[in-house]
């Protein structure tokens, strides 16, 4: 018997589908979920309630009701493509901007796989199918918190590894300036004032971690390493990251008086509309490069000389480590020359003390909801007086690989697991800015494999 005739007995189909179906809940891990087996059983078995309501009954020589085929065509794409696959498997997800050039690069669409790490179960479950946070052309949320549910995680294929390309909920978009929906809410705060901030650019929105926006960077340090970045190179744990193709420094590139020719920076992957040549002093202050870049512009005929930049301490401007996290001046810490740093990990305990604080009394207080108070004895948590604490979640820090345009942990600080998305898995198309159609259109990139190099 072939396997189409075996499948249109109602018993096997009912088979098949419980089957599948108890494995998808023993995957979720609630149980409340087996009563839909009434569901299934009465579809294949009983018939008793006609569950897909909408859909028609078509007689001999009947013509079908337009409307209601795009009804049943509209809950299928909205059931299995905006749920089932949006949560389980892949997202998709456009790269916003240059902060992973040249190995992601801005106009870059990826699907995200979720599988990667796992999937993370809705927390804010009441949203427009297809919509992140704001539906296109206005300013209001796509969602309502009428609903939340607690943060969980289904069992994927892995962790989180060193270097593994990340997307996740950016740390601190929990509040949103109306004004300047894509600045730091927190950076604002720091430089100007909360009162004057808001006045500015508010009023705010605040958002759960679910909705918040998305990031990509590569995860360069784990729970439990210690990372230190030295001249703009990165260690973890005492050892150097190894040296991927993408990752970007900047460069001071003087010439003999001549702008290089835009041809040869596009050919050479630089978008010659991201570079910035002042004829005043013939060179380029901060060339983005990769390391085959530096050596094939440090070989043209009108470049005299090249150099990279190096932040060091004290920089050029005042109040700069209001910019980079932990946002304390005793750390004199730089875009290239930060930490050494602990990343937290869940089980973990520290000690409490002015710097200790400084670095994780975010992560202690909103990340993992408690409620921390600085006293002039000491520390409160939860109302007690508390000496040391012990962490409930892993941390991970991520950095773009365009080193010096980048709004990546340096600047905010860890990412809580519970902030993880997935891993980009696929370029399914790209776009270049500055080009019309179709010469806009990297097809080179079209269907390429993300690798984390």
């Amino acid at each position: 018997m072939k396997f189409k005739e075996l499948y249109k007995n109602k018993w096997v189909r009912f088979s098949f589908w419980t089957v599948l179906y108890i494995l998808w809940v023993i995957w979720i891990q609630n149980p409340w979920w087996l009563f839909g087996l009434i569901v299934i059983f009465d579809s294949f078995i009983t018939k008793r309630v006609k569950w897909a309501f909408w859909k028609q009954n078509i007689k001999e020589g009947q013509k079908p009701n337009i409307l209601l085929d795009w009804l049943d065509a509209l809950i299928f794409a909205i059931i299995v493509v905006g749920f089932i696959i949006n949560i389980f498997f892949f997202r998709a997800f456009k790269i916003p901007s240059s902060s992973m050039e040249s190995s992601l690069m801005t106009g870059d669409y990826l699907f995200v796989g979720n599988l990667a790490y796992g999937p993370r179960m809705p927390e804010t479950p009441i949203s427009i199918p297809f919509v992140h946070n704001i539906i296109p052309g206005t300013n209001r949320e796509s969602y309502s918190t009428l609903l939340q549910f607690d943060y969980k995680r289904l069992k994927g294929f892995g962790k989180v590894e060193r270097d593994d390309y990340v997307v996740f909920n950016f740390p601190h978009g929990d509040t949103v300036l109306v004004q300047a929906p894509a600045d730091d809410y927190y950076t604002h705060v720091r430089h100007n004032g909360r009162e004057y901030t808001e006045k500015m650019f508010g009023p705010i929105k605040v958002r759960p971690v679910d909705k918040k926006d998305h990031y990509v960077k590569r995860c360069v340090a784990i729970a439990g390493d210690s990372l230190q970045v030295v001249d703009g190179d990165v260690y973890v744990n005492g050892e150097k990251q190894k040296e991927y193709p993408g990752i970007q420094s900047t460069y001071y590139v003087v010439t003999n008086g001549s702008a290089i020719n835009p041809k040869i920076l596009h050919d050479l992957g630089i978008n010659p509309n991201e570079t910035w040549f002042n004829a005043e002093i013939s060179a380029y202050p901060s060339l983005a490069l990769t390391k085959e870049q530096y050596e094939k512009i440090s070989h043209l005929g009108n470049v005299d000389s090249i150099a990279r930049n190096i932040d060091v301490y004290p920089p050029d401007y005042p109040d700069s480590y209001l910019m980079l996290f932990p946002f304390i001046e005793e750390t004199q810490w730089t875009r290239d020359n930060y930490g050494p740093l602990w990343v937290p990990a869940k089980g973990a305990t520290i000690e409490l003390n002015y710097m200790n604080i400084a670095l994780y009394g975010r992560a202690i207080q909103v990340y993992e909801g408690n409620d921390l108070q600085i006293t002039e004895d000491g520390y409160l948590i939860n109302g007690e007086v508390a000496t040391s604490y012990t962490f409930k979640m892993d941390y991970y820090f991520m950095m773009g690989d365009n080193r010096h345009n980048s709004l990546d942990s340096r600047y905010w600080g860890f990412v809580p697991e519970d902030h993880i998305v997935g891993r980009p898995a696929l370029i399914w198309f790209s776009t270049e800015s500055g080009e019309r159609f179709p010469k806009n259109i990297r097809w080179k990139r079209l269907m390429k494999i993300c690798r984390d190099q």
